[in-house]
């Protein structure tokens, strides 16, 4: 951490607002740098300029905390399913590292390193070998020297519970984040449990990140927080969602929706919406407040904005973008200049343009997770016998 700058904790045992950055895997998918299927991120070490350029985005637009581009970057995940790579798990995440640093540095940022969910938990494995995966990656993240650690995107709290115990032994911060709504993990442990436990094993912040909308998000966090405060326990709380709005998901999330990946776009909030989320998630005390997949650099920006007041200071993004549409007073047509107003933005209610669409889907739902035979990984890729079997069941459901 440079010096003169306060660590994670520091901030918000202060009060301090913590913004987050966003979704690097989906965005950088929709830029051509990840491909959607493995959503491994290679590109820290292919594409180092395409990363830093997120990066450096994210934080002209506010946010506080580079994350390492390290989502799924465990060994087990980089060969999974005949993905081959010409980077090994070690240089894709100090690639990642070194690029979050160098960018941190450009402003008040810290640099979290991160870890996720493992294929070999969901085959089955013991503990013993996914802290093993986990372990392997924390030893960049130490090498490195990253200001703190974040285990983000468990399924299930048993996993996360496993992540928080290996990255607590370095010494730094630990943040957990579940993608979990408010009916809880895939096993059914409810919110305020889960971060009871994230909570006893090391977790300093705890929270909830991906699969759901921030309003679902919030009302998730919000569980958990009254669930650490009726044990008696003590934690910081964060928030990280999608940006799409997922009101007709079930417990599995936006995965599930026929839509993802690729045909979510009628989905995305808009930068007034992030407002409101920002509020709301203020006002039940999360002070860690970032965002996931579907996240660009202007969704970042609005929640800065939304709480400028609050952190004493505005993005430098802001430079280009008028509070409250006020840029549109240049607009050469009158019609669009009436619209440089507050409440002309609040109360919009965007129309999709698509008359022949649904407002809602059917999720799919297959009603299958860790421990099921469906769940079970492999290195190999996945045979033309195995996906006309998964092709024969989709029309049944």
């Amino acid at each position: 951490m440079a010096p003169g700058k306060k660590g994670i904790l520091e901030r918000l045992n202060a009060g301090e607002v913590v913004i987050g950055d966003g979704g690097f895997v989906f965005a950088l998918e929709k830029r051509g740098y990840v491909k959607a299927g493995p959503w491994t991120p290679e590109a820290a070490a292919e594409y180092p300029e395409a990363v830093r350029q997120l990066h450096r985005e994210f934080l002209r637009a506010g946010a506080n905390v580079m994350q390492t581009f390290t989502f799924y970057a465990s060994d087990d995940k980089l060969e999974n399913r005949g993905n081959k790579l010409s980077f090994t798990g070690a240089q894709i995440n100090e690639a990642a590292c070194d690029l979050a640093r160098q960018v941190a540095n450009e402003g008040d940022a810290l640099v979290a390193g991160g870890v996720c969910q493992t294929p070999s938990y969901l085959s089955c494995k013991s503990e013993a070998d996914v802290k093993a995966i986990f372990k392997k990656q924390l030893d960049v993240f130490v090498k490195k020297n990253v200001d703190f650690l974040i285990a983000e995107y468990f399924e299930h709290v048993e996993e996360a519970v496993w992540a928080v115990e290996v990255l607590k032994e370095t010494g730094k911060p630990v943040a957990a984040c579940l993608c979990i709504g408010p009916e809880g993990d895939m096993h059914g442990v409810s919110p305020g449990e889960c971060a009871v436990r994230l909570v006893k094993a090391g977790a300093q912040i705890v929270g909830v990140n991906c699969h759901f909308d921030p309003m679902t998000c919030v009302k998730a966090v919000k569980m958990m927080k009254e669930g650490v405060e009726k044990a008696g326990l003590k934690a910081h709380y964060m928030v990280q969602p999608l940006a799409y709005h997922t009101p007709d998901c079930n417990c599995q999330g936006f995965i599930d929706l026929p839509e993802f990946p690729f045909g979510l776009e009628p989905r995305i909030l808009t930068r007034w919406d992030m407002h409101k989320y920002a509020r709301e998630a203020y006002n039940v005390g999360i002070r860690f407040i970032g965002g996931c997949c579907g996240f660009e650099p202007y969704h970042i920006r609005a929640v800065a904005e939304e709480l400028a007041a609050e952190r004493g200071i505005m993005p430098a993004g802001s430079e280009k973008h008028g509070m409250w549409g006020a840029g549109l007073e240049m607009h050469t047509k009158p019609w669009v200049r009436a619209r440089a107003r507050r409440d002309y933005w609040e109360n919009l209610k965007p129309a999709s343009g698509r008359p022949l669409c649904p407002s809602l889907a059917n999720p799919d739902g297959w009603g299958v997770t860790k421990g099921h035979a469906d769940l079970m990984q492999q290195k190999e890729a996945t045979s033309k016998d195995q996906l006309k079997q998964l092709f024969d069941r989709s029309k049944s459901h």
